[in-house]
C-alpha cells in the first residue's frame, strides 16, 4: 500500500510538472509570435480605416459581419452530412468549433445527446479496443507459431510495439489523404490527424471546410466519416493497453503488500495459537490463495482471489 501512495503522489507531482514545463515551452514558442501578429493586424486595420474612411463604428460593424459569416465558407452546415459530421464531433468530445447550434433548441438537444451518447461512445470504443487486442494478440501468437519460434507466448511488449506502430500508420494514412484531399502539407495534415483522433480538436484545421464540400464530395466525406470513427478505435486499443500496463504495475504492488502482511499474520498466529485441525486447514488455504496470487497476472485474478483471502482472514480472526 506505501509503494502505491508513493507511486500516486509522484504520478500527480510529475502530472503538475509537465503542465509547467508544458506552459513554459508554449510560452516561449507563441507568445512573440502572437504579439507580432496582433502589431501587423493593428497596422492594417489603422491603414484601411485611412484608406476607405472608416470610423471606429464602421469598422466594428464590418468585423461583426465577417465573423457572423464566417462558418458559412464551407457552405450549408446543417444539412444531413453536415449535421452527422457535427454529431460525430459532440459524442467522440472532439469538438472543433467549426459549426454550433444556433437554435436554443438545438442547443438543449445537443447537451441532453451529449450527456447520453459520451459514454455509449466511450463504452463502444473500449469493448472494440478490446476485440481488437485480442485479435492482434491471436494474429501474433500464429505469426511466432508459423516461424517456428519455441516460445509463443505474446507479452505486453509486443502488444504495445504493435499498437504503437498501428497508431503511427494510422496517422501516416490520414495525413496522406488529407494532405491530397484538403491541399495542406503533409505535416499539417498529419498535425490534424493527431489532433483529430486524440479528441483535442482545437478546430484550426478541419477537414470538409472547402466551398460545398459536404454536399458535393460523397466519397471524400464518407471516407472522412470512417477514418475518424476507426482511427479513433485504433487510438483506443492502444490506450487500453498502456492503461492495463499501468494497472499491472499496481496490482504487483498489493501483490507484495498482501504477501507481506499475511506472512506476518500467519507467523505471529502461528506462535499465538493452539494449532486445532480447523486452524491449521485455515492456514492452509491463506497459502493456497497466496499461491494463486503469486501466479495471477492480471486485474481480474487478483480482484477475485482477494474476497476468499478477506474471507479466511476473518475466519482465523474469529477464533
Amino acid at each position: 500500500m506505501k509503494k502505491q501512495n508513493v507511486r500516486t503522489l509522484s504520478l500527480i507531482l510529475c502530472m503538475f510538472s509537465y503542465l509547467l514545463v508544458g506552459a513554459a515551452v508554449f510560452d516561449a514558442l507563441e507568445s512573440e509570435t502572437e504579439s507580432s501578429r496582433r502589431r501587423i493586424l493593428e497596422l492594417k486595420r489603422t491603414e484601411m480605416k485611412k484608406k476607405y474612411r472608416f470610423s471606429e463604428d464602421d469598422y466594428r460593424e464590418i468585423e461583426r459581419v465577417m465573423l457572423q459569416a464566417d462558418p458559412h465558407r464551407a457552405g450549408r452546415q446543417w444539412k444531413f452530412a453536415g449535421s452527422f459530421y457535427f454529431a460525430i464531433t459532440v459524442i467522440t468530445t472532439i469538438g472543433y468549433g467549426h459549426a454550433a447550434p444556433g437554435t436554443d433548441s438545438g442547443k438543449v438537444f445537443c447537451m441532453f445527446y451529449a450527456v447520453l451518447g459520451i459514454p455509449l461512445t466511450l463504452v463502444m470504443f473500449q469493448s472494440l479496443g478490446e476485440r481488437m487486442n485480442t485479435f492482434v494478440c491471436y494474429l501474433l501468437r500464429r505469426v511466432k507459431q508459423c516461424l517456428g519460434l519455441r516460445r509463443t507466448e505474446v507479452s505486453m511488449e509486443n502488444m504495445v510495439l504493435v499498437g504503437f506502430l498501428s497508431c503511427i500508420g494510422t496517422l501516416c494514412v490520414g495525413a496522406a489523404a488529407f494532405s491530397h484531399y484538403e491541399a495542406w502539407t503533409f505535416f499539417h495534415a498529419y498535425y490534424y490527424c493527431f489532433i483529430t483522433l486524440t479528441t483535442i480538436g482545437f478546430g484550426d484545421f478541419v477537414a470538409l471546410q472547402k466551398k460545398e464540400d459536404l454536399q458535393e464530395k460523397t466519397p471524400y466525406v464518407a471516407f472522412s466519416f470512417m477514418y475518424i470513427l476507426v482511427g479513433l478505435t485504433v487510438i483506443g486499443a492502444f490506450l487500453n493497453l498502456v492503461v492495463l500496463r499501468f494497472l499491472t504495475m499496481n496490482t504487483e504492488d498489493e501483490k507484495r503488500d498482501i504477501f507481506g502482511y499475511y506472512d506476518c499474520f500467519l507467523s505471529t498466529h502461528t506462535h499465538t495459537h493452539t494449532h486445532t485441525h480447523t486452524h491449521t486447514h485455515t492456514h492452509t488455504r491463506v497459502k493456497q490463495v497466496l499461491s494463486v496470487m503469486a501466479a495471477a497476472d492480471s486485474v481480474e485474478s487478483t480482484s477475485y482471489c482477494m474476497p476468499l483471502m478477506e474471507f479466511c482472514f476473518n475466519e482465523e480472526i474469529n477464533r
